[in-house]
């Protein structure tokens, strides 16, 4: 599966650098290079996985996965991050985030919807 042109547009213009890779699978998983975290958490930046699943954009994104694992700067464990998933040879942090139904608005929805929700997550988490 290809990242829609949209969301490669997205990701271009903001400025964000990624890759997608295969993993056998049939998901698409795009993969945030040296994404930028809000301050309260252990690092200032990581890696942020999205994998969209072959009926994307009508379906939306499930969850997040994160290298490195992330905790609060006062080390306390972030609510549903504690389960540790296996992706492209690299342990990754799942952040177990799932939309209300009804949330996804297929059609106008799409990455730049899901970067915002992971943006407004991590800084609650950092808060």
């Amino acid at each position: 599966m290809k990242l829609p042109t949209i969301d490669a547009r997205f990701l271009n213009d903001s400025g964000i650098t990624y890759r997608t890779f295969d993993d056998g699978s049939g998901m698409c998983n795009v993969e945030l290079l040296d994404f930028p975290l809000p301050q309260g958490l252990s690092t200032n930046k990581a890696n942020v996985l999205f994998r969209l699943s072959a009926n994307y954009p009508d379906t939306p994104p499930d969850m997040w996965w994160l290298i490195p694992h992330l905790t609060t700067a006062a080390g306390t464990v972030i609510a549903a991050t504690e389960c540790q998933e296996t992706f492209d040879g690299r342990v990754w942090q799942r952040w177990s985030r799932h939309l209300d139904a009804g949330a996804w608005r297929p059609g106008i929805d799409s990455l730049e919807s899901y970067v915002r929700l992971l943006r407004s997550e991590l800084s609650t988490a950092a808060a």
